[in-house]
């Protein structure tokens, strides 16, 4: 080999040296015998990934019936197929227990767990998800977010007497000098829930006090005004009765819009404050004037509840709103809050708290029959005595308002389990969230995390069998999903990359039951693996033996909007979604199924659940069902389980949807509420006959479509008859074709939803880059379709309606080329 090096080597010694060598010598005497070894070895290791490897990965488990288990790396009874689909199925049917979900239940809802706080139940859910036999770790943020230390609600009475009689405390909150007309107290509101010897979990020391998250700190003094639901055109209605609004306290039912844009439109008109209360005439039937009952006595309200909840501007961006589109980790850069937080203090309060407030309006300012329909309904405190008069206030009273909050910049923490698939690049990622705004949550979000691990403890029998699934399986508990959905934002921001690249569908499940009518909200490209679902699994309440979910269910499919967890994955990464759960019956009162649920509210109790939402935990176990088996299927079948017809043919109905706003047509109930939410448009800007004649061409994008969706699913369907069949192993080619036509098929399904993504975002929040589905900006949890089209519309501005127009024919023809 040319020369030898033997010199000594020492620290002058090239690393590096130029070494003669001899020409090679060829190892076979004639090369043609070289050549025929290589190709011979090489065609063996193809047959071997052809005929056993690839049938592994595509060919469906409930269509294969080994002999004998095929070559694997995995250990001894750890085979990736050693159990077909209808065992498995059989397995997630049989397994979720209702005794297990109260266990579950019992413990989520035994001790506060606030986002952020209590990590011992993080390492809790950790550690039951490894005994299932899932490998789970949990992935942490810092997020910016506050925590109560204290509040007071007061109506002042100016007495006309000195201030002797009044304690000094009292007079300086009102901001009043000692020496004029003394204030007095006339009515502390109490900011508390009643302790229920019934129900133990109302009277923890550690229990959380009523407060609003992301409500602004302050102390306030001002006449008050009531507002009805506080949306845009109950603000304007008062506007145009000539009601004072500016230095006012807003006083507002919850309801009709989400809690967060009540105070942003007080708050945009100078308002100081807003109060919020539930009004039991939002309850149905169940109601104490009806002569229900009262909990715990009974299925009504009690009237101490008080709904907490989030203040965060949520249809304008979720997650941290220090990080808008950026995960909140360490050391990154913090943004300003300003117009993602309210800037003035906001409290909610019970409807026996917001009695005298409202009777000391009776008989100042207008009273609902001055106003429209829309003030007159679900007028549940007129037995009570309240008039509903607006105001404001007269002269003598006014409200003190107290907010105290820490801001910080905190951990929060997410569990995240996986079952690694065959395919390393098709994922489906199901999800809950596990904190409160309450000791309890035994509905919201408990009921879905005590679901969560009867799905994940079912999937962990299946693994001890030797199941091993087609697709990768994520499952999420979240944390902090009640301030603004920030343990899913942050996550689906930081892993973005790899989600768009990989994931299939989310399914989330918050509220698994609060009664017994099942719901359902979803990207229409699930709708079809939902229906199949729900007529798998037998329902809770039969009125004929046998009858499953499906049958009992009258079909509807919301439209995703926001309000959960799906949020991020649907509306910023354009991943197909779908949130379910079974919800209350307001038509049946009593025990039939029409308990008033107590949201966000120390009521929302194990003991209520145990004796009013879910006895027996019934619907726990069947949640869990419905979750396991609509994720295997995803996550099994060899063609991936989404319908591309169903999704066209919705597109052209959302796009009929949004023309008829063009037209004078009469509006239905739900589009007279979102009427009642949003801006009163200015004078018309554009062009309307050409906005008109741009709706001809998003039908026909969309006709077209619907053709190649039509023929992409027939093409799914005749590969999904054709991996069903027994196919010889010498017909090698046969499976390699076929393997390829199904992996062409699953990429035009998995990347159908991102097509309809918009990088810019919707004008005025940027972080919602869906153009079909997004919140309505100023609904807040109600999903819109083909927002940026119809806030245009609905604003007049007709050019910019064109301009959304085009980028929606755009993102059609884009949806139409991925399929072809």
């Amino acid at each position: 080999m040319g020369r030898r090096i033997d010199e000594k080597m020492d620290e002058r010694t090239p690393l590096i040296t130029t070494v003669q060598v001899a020409p090679r010598r060829q190892r076979y005497q004639h090369s043609v015998v070289r050549r025929f070894c290589t190709v011979a070895l090489s065609s063996s290791l193809v047959a071997l990934v052809v005929l056993f490897l690839l049938p592994i990965v595509f060919i469906p488990r409930h269509h294969r019936h080994w002999e004998h288990p095929p070559p694997s790396p995995h250990p001894p009874n750890q085979t990736p197929n050693a159990i077909t689909f209808a065992e498995l199925q059989e397995i997630l049917i049989s397994t979720p227990k209702e005794e297990k979900a109260q266990e579950w239940s019992k413990y989520y809802t035994s001790g506060p767990h606030l986002a952020g706080k209590n990590y011992s139940q993080v390492l809790w859910t950790q550690e039951r998800w490894q005994e299932f036999g899932i490998k789970a770790d949990i992935v942490a943020y810092d997020v910016y977010i506050n925590y109560p230390l204290g509040h007071r609600l007061a109506l002042y009475e100016k007495t006309g007497k000195k201030s002797q009689v009044v304690e000094k405390r009292d007079v300086n909150s009102v901001g009043v000098d000692s020496s004029a007309d003394a204030w007095k107290v006339k009515f502390e509101a109490s900011l508390e829930e009643d302790v229920l010897e019934e129900d133990s979990t109302t009277g923890l020391e550690d229990r959380i006090p009523t407060f609003h998250g992301y409500s602004a700190s302050g102390n306030v003094t001002a006449p008050y005004v009531y507002v009805n639901y506080g949306t845009y055109q109950d603000f304007e209605d008062l506007i145009k009765a000539n009601i004072t609004l500016e230095g006012k306290i807003a006083v507002a039912k919850y309801g009709g819009i989400f809690r967060g844009l009540k105070v942003k439109r007080a708050q945009e008109l100078g308002m100081v404050g807003t109060v919020i209360f539930t009004d039991p005439g939002d309850d149905g039937e169940a109601t104490d004037e009806n002569g229900v009952d009262l909990y715990p006595e009974g299925p009504a309200r009690n009237p101490s509840s008080v709904q907490r909840g989030s203040t965060q501007f949520l249809s304008v961006a979720p997650g941290d709103p220090t990080t808008p589109g950026y995960p909140s980790k360490p050391g990154v850069p913090r943004q300003p809050v300003d117009g993602a937080i309210p800037s003035i203090p906001s409290i909610p309060i019970s409807y026996v708290d917001a009695i005298p407030i409202l009777t000391a309006l009776n008989g100042h300012g207008p009273s609902p029959k001055d106003f429209n329909k829309y003030w007159q309904k679900n007028l549940g405190l007129k037995y009570k005595g309240v008039k509903y008069n607006v105001g404001p206030s007269p002269d003598n009273l006014v409200l003190n308002l107290v907010n105290e909050q820490e801001y910080v910049t905190t951990p929060l923490w997410n569990v995240i389990g996986v079952i690694n698939g065959t395919l390393p690049d098709e994922v489906i990622v199901i999800g809950n969230h596990r904190d409160a705004w309450i000791a309890g949550g035994a509905g919201d979000p408990n009921s879905g995390s005590a679901a969560l691990n009867e799905v994940i403890r079912s999937f962990g029998v299946a693994l001890s069998k030797g199941w091993k699934p087609l697709r990768t399986i994520v499952f999420a508990s979240w944390d902090g999903e009640e301030y603004g959905l920030i343990g899913s934002t942050e996550w689906v921001e930081e892993y973005l990359p790899w989600l768009a690249h990989t994931t299939v569908a989310y399914v989330n499940v918050d509220v698994a039951t609060v009664g017994p009518i099942f719901k359902a909200a979803a990207s229409p490209l699930l709708n079809k693996l939902i229906y199949e679902v729900a007529d798998l699994v037998q329902s809770p309440n039969q009125t004929i033996p046998g009858q499953t979910v499906g049958d009992l269910w009258n079909g509807h499919i919301s439209t995703m909007g926001s309000g959960s967890d799906f949020t991020a994955f649907q509306d910023f990464a354009g991943i197909p979604s779908i949130d379910m759960g079974f919800g209350p019956d307001p038509a049946a009162p009593g025990n039939s199924g029409g308990a008033v649920y107590h949201y966000h509210s120390n009521y929302d109790s194990f003991y209520w659940m145990n004796t009013f939402g879910d006895p027996g935990f019934h619907y726990h176990a069947t949640v869990a069902r419905l979750w396991a088996l609509f994720t295997a299927k995803l996550a099994e079948a060899p063609l991936i389980p989404l319908n591309a017809t169903d999704y066209a043919i919705a597109l052209d109905g959302y796009i009929s949807q949004v023309e008829n706003k063009l037209s004078s047509k009469a509006l239905s109930e739900d589009e007279e509420i979102e009427v009642r939410a949003r801006p009163t448009p200015s004078a018309p800007k554009g062009s309307l006959e050409d906005l008109k004649l741009s709706f001809d061409k998003l039908h026909k994008a969309a006709a077209h479509l619907k053709k190649v969706a039509v023929e992409h699913d027939a093409w799914a369907a005749q590969l999904a008859e054709e991996a069903g069949e027994d196919i010889p192993w010498w017909k090698w080619l046969t499976k390699m074709k076929l393997f390829i036509r199904i992996r062409r098929v699953n990429d035009k399904y998995k990347f159908m939803e991102r097509h309809f993504l918009h990088d810019k975002g919707l004008d005025g929040r940027p972080w919602f880059k869906h153009v079909v589905f997004a919140p309505g900006l100023w609904t807040g949890y109600a999903g819109a379709v083909f927002p940026g089209l119809a806030e245009a519309i609905d604003a007049k501005d007709y050019g910019n309606a064109q301009k959304w127009a085009k980028i929606i024919e755009g993102r059609l023809w884009r949806a139409v080329g991925g399929l072809k």
